[in-house]
């Protein structure tokens, strides 16, 4: 309708009156037919939406498994069709595999089974790849890891984050993090809440910033309960928004000292624990049942083990146990820490998750994590699933990583032999369906890389077979940990039987082969400690007291361990338990009452028998060690340059003064050359005093009347070996021309020796021909900055940095870094030789921590007698255990 000008004013005027009108009514008539009209604030609909949002659970959209990009997907990367493969999908830690074709698109694995298909069809830039039957693996899930942070960094609580480990285009951390909070990165919102993650520690870690365990445990249940006071206002306060009560509100109820804990009690967090003895577990799980809260894993639980039932009844079910697989005993809570704890826990119904905890144990060594814990009884599916799809669903991330199912990210490992066989290597690695490994041609590096040499027969493709502990498992259980550890002592004849091989040393001291044959299985028999018959052997020499099968096993000679504190300490942070910190003579004032500026001791001196290293070492077919006071790099602090005398001793002893037990009371003079020790809250000497130092002790001007001097005299003369602990091949280059200088200036010939010597590729050449011995870690690991140009080996590089030495002829050994870690020696062996790419041979390899070790520390070599028996199979192979020690030197068998 059409309203002219007067009109609307009149219209106007009228609708102004009526309002003067209605308000005049109301003020005189309040109560006649008046209505209060609540008022709505302006943030209405932001605090409703606060409301809803505490109220949604994490977890993937229900679209999420049919989305055709990944929001990690990196433009112009290709498909990819995987064909042939024998596929272990990790789903539901299924025990059976899948031998068919994936295919990889757009960040996603789009298709798994028969996919001939797409081979034939016109996809474009569809890259193939056909397997040839080889293992195809998720990407491996590492639950427990400060990778990245930084070399070696300090361990502490917070919220977490999970990354993937691939470079970027955007190339920054916050583009590595998987499923980041939808705030974070301005990521699209697809309906679904994200899990939030956060690592909380009871015991003792946290105890060690000030407080007792109690206060830890105290300190939690408080900030819980405030969590509590705090969700029950919030709650409170958004029953008033539905009721739409908006005049009696306030601010929304929030403190942001307490908003991750708030969660947690609303089930959005996945917490990790951080908790090891059975008494801090009690302490957790009564925390979860009294706040009512679940936890998705507790790490370092070393004595989880010994408690399932407590395990289980956490609040809203058992959580994931994040273990070492063997590297126990660090600390008291530790302690009772066993390699049969993997096993004894899924018995329990408990998921158990192999973790690293960089750099406690390199992340690049994750899967020999698994490895080492289906050799001690974990098996095979589930020691797989412990490195994928467990830690992913403790992660509450198992849609996406940790297994192999359409939909899930393309993250994906083809492996040159079985993942649980020893030296297992992957051949392709994708990421978001990005190719990763093998890396891309570069100048400076080897191009092709070769992987997968000596590993080429069927039985690498099988999983490995492994001993029995059935009888050793229940023994610990019942001994809560601390099972008897001593063997069983024959002073009698004993035969072993079905004995596949037997080596020996030979008048030379280098090893020998006496017997091999597979079909030829033999008898060998023992009469006080020694062989006296092998294979065709008299009826008087096969009438024994005991009789030992070692179904195509082997009799070898013990290994040699050395680089660690073996037999100087019972546990490596407990003070109490060890020999205590030595004087540094280039940074303390030495005391008048030793007489001496360089505050010379001996390791001697310092020996302990009967530790539980030294023994397992023993029972895992490691009899003898030398130990110095050297101490490596590491968070626990560094060596002093002066790090004294050596000593050797059988790990099989009782104590210092039985028989045998001090195999040769001074070896080798020990000093250790780094530079500053980033985690020492001490003075330290730059590296130019400590060069200048030794120049000075070597060329003689030290009294030799005292302890430092005369055994610089030694070693500069040649008598002893000089043991120098350097990484940086900068400062084995100026170690090399101090030697020069000093037998020049003497007219002698040094026995110098690097040991751990992460950059000798570097000077390979001039190292040999320095005559100069190299002792190298089992393993290379980047820890600090002068380590950082080590040879990491395949599929990284062709060679490592002992086949690089090995062909250049320099005379090499293999050591260990701690004490828990020597009964492993056989693990790191195999591995040491198939990642040399069949540069050395098994016989080689075996002197690599025997007879080559013995000659490069200056052990007289007729003095190691021991032999090992090992039932199953021989010291490389997954198969066998060592069964007993032959001893001539104590005219015994020790039978385990």
């Amino acid at each position: 309708m059409d309203l002219s000008p007067p009109t609307r004013s009149r219209l106007l005027v009228l609708l102004v009156s009526l309002f003067a009108l209605t308000y005049n009514l109301s003020d005189h008539f309040p109560n006649h037919h008046a209505v209060e009209t609540p008022r709505t604030p302006v943030s209405a609909q932001e605090i409703q939406a606060t409301c809803q949002a505490i109220k949604s659970l994490p977890g993937p959209s229900p679209f999420f498994l049919k989305r055709e990009v990944s929001d990690r997907f990196e433009v112009g990367t290709n498909s990819t069709l995987i064909t042939n493969a024998t596929i272990l999908t990790g789903k539901g830690n299924e025990t059976h595999t899948l031998h068919g074709d994936l295919y990889l698109d757009k960040g996603i694995l789009k298709a798994i089974g028969s996919l001939s298909h797409l081979a034939r069809a016109n996809i474009f830039n569809l890259t193939v790849i056909n397997a040839n039957g080889a293992w195809v693996t998720p990407g491996l899930v590492d639950l427990h890891t400060h990778l990245g942070l930084i070399s070696s960094p300090f361990m502490a609580g917070g919220q977490t984050f999970i990354v993937k480990l691939r470079p970027t285009s955007e190339g920054s951390p916050l583009s590595m993090v998987v499923e980041p909070p939808y705030n974070l990165n301005g990521s699209m919102d697809d309906g679904s809440t994200r899990w939030r993650h956060l690592q909380q520690a009871c015991g003792e870690t946290p105890s060690e910033y000030g407080n007792t365990r109690p206060d830890a445990i105290w300190a939690l249940r408080s900030a819980y309960a405030e969590a509590r006071n705090i969700r029950a206002e919030q709650d409170a306060y958004c029953q008033k928004v539905e009721a739409g009560l908006w005049d009696s509100l306030g601010p929304f109820p929030e403190n942001l000292r307490f908003e991750s804990l708030v969660d947690v009690l609303r089930g959005k967090v996945k917490v990790a624990a951080q908790c090891q003895g059975a008494v801090d577990i009690d302490a957790l799980v009564r925390l979860t049942n009294e706040f009512e809260f679940p936890v998705a894993s507790i790490q370092h639980a070393s004595e989880a083990w010994l408690v399932p039932e407590l395990v289980n009844r956490t609040w809203g079910g058992p959580p994931s146990i994040a273990l070492f697989a063997t590297n126990h005993r660090s600390d008291l809570n530790s302690y009772r820490g066993s390699e049969f704890a993997p096993r004894v826990l899924v018995d329990e119904g408990i998921p158990v998750v192999m973790k690293s905890a960089h750099p406690v144990v390199n992340s690049r060594y994750l899967l020999q994590e698994a490895q080492r814990a289906n050799y001690y009884g974990l098996p095979p599916h589930l020691a797989l699933a412990s490195i994928t799809s467990v830690p992913a669903a403790a992660l509450g991330l198992d849609h996406r990583i940790g297994v192999l199912q359409e939909g899930a990210d393309a993250d994906v490992v083809m492996w040159d032999s079985n993942p649980l066989q020893v030296g297992a290597t992957p051949v392709h690695v994708w990421i978001d369906g990005k190719l990763q490994i093998p890396l891309p041609p570069r100048s400076d590096r080897d191009w092709p890389i070769n992987v997968g040499v000596g590993k080429e027969g069927e039985e690498w493709r099988r999983f490995p077979s492994v001993p029995d502990w059935e009888k050793e498992r229940k023994q610990a259980i019942e001994w809560e940990g601390l099972p008897p550890l001593t063997a069983r002592k024959q002073s009698g004849n004993i035969v072993f039987v079905n004995v596949r091989e037997v080596w020996s040393k030979g008048t030379d001291g280098k090893l020998q082969e006496v017997h091999r044959s597979d079909s030829n299985l033999v008898n060998v028999a023992v009469r006080g400690g020694r062989i006296v018959c092998v294979g065709a052997c008299s009826m008087d020499a096969l009438d024994a007291d005991e009789y030992v099968d070692l179904d195509g096993g082997s009799v070898v000679p013990g290994m040699m361990s050395t680089g660690t504190p073996l037999g100087l300490e019972e546990i490596r942070n407990e003070p109490s338990t060890g020999d205590g910190a030595p004087f540094d003579a280039f940074t303390e004032r030495i005391p008048a009452i030793l007489n001496d500026p360089g505050a010379m001791a001996s390791a001697m001196d310092a020996l302990m028998f009967g530790t539980r290293n030294s023994l397992t070492a023993y029972r895992s077919g490691v009899t003898s060690a030398t130990v110095s006071l050297t101490k490596p790099l590491s968070l626990t602090g560094s060596s002093n340059v002066i790090a004294g005398v050596s000593t050797t001793f059988s790990t099989g002893s009782a104590h210092a003064m039985e028989r045998g037990a001090i195999i040769q009371k001074f070896t080798a003079l020990h000093v250790a050359i780094h530079r500053s020790d980033p985690f020492s809250r001490k003075r330290q000497a730059s590296v130019s005093s400590q060069i200048a130092g030794l120049r000075r002790l070597l060329s003689g001007w030290e009294n030799q009347e005292t302890e430092t001097g005369k055994w610089f005299k030694r070693a500069a003369e040649g008598v002893v070996p000089l043991v120098i602990d350097v990484g940086n091949a900068d400062i084995m280059a100026t170690l090399l021309i101090l030697k020069a200088e000093i037998e020049n200036q003497l007219g002698s010939r040094m026995r110098m020796v690097f040991s751990g010597a992460a950059e000798a590729h570097i000077l390979a050449k001039e190292i040999r021909d320095a005559n100069v011995g190299v002792i190298l870690d089992a393993k290379p690991v980047v820890g600090v900055w002068d380590n950082r140009r080590t040879l990491a080996g395949p599929p990284l590089t062709n060679d490592t940095t002992l086949s690089v030495l090995f062909r250049e002829g320099v005379k090499v050994g293999l050591q260990s870094r701690e004490a828990q870690d020597v009964r492993n020696m056989h693990f790191d062996l195999a591995w040491a030789m198939l990642a040399s790419n069949g540069v050395i041979s098994k016989t080689e390899a075996f002197a690599l921590v025997s007879t080559n070790l013995e000659d490069l520390l200056g052990v007289t070599t007729d003095r190691i007698g021991d032999l090992v028996a090992y039932a199953g199979g021989g010291p490389f192979e997954t198969s066998s255990k060592a069964v007993a020690v032959i001893s001539a030197q104590r005219s015994q068998v020790d039978v385990f």
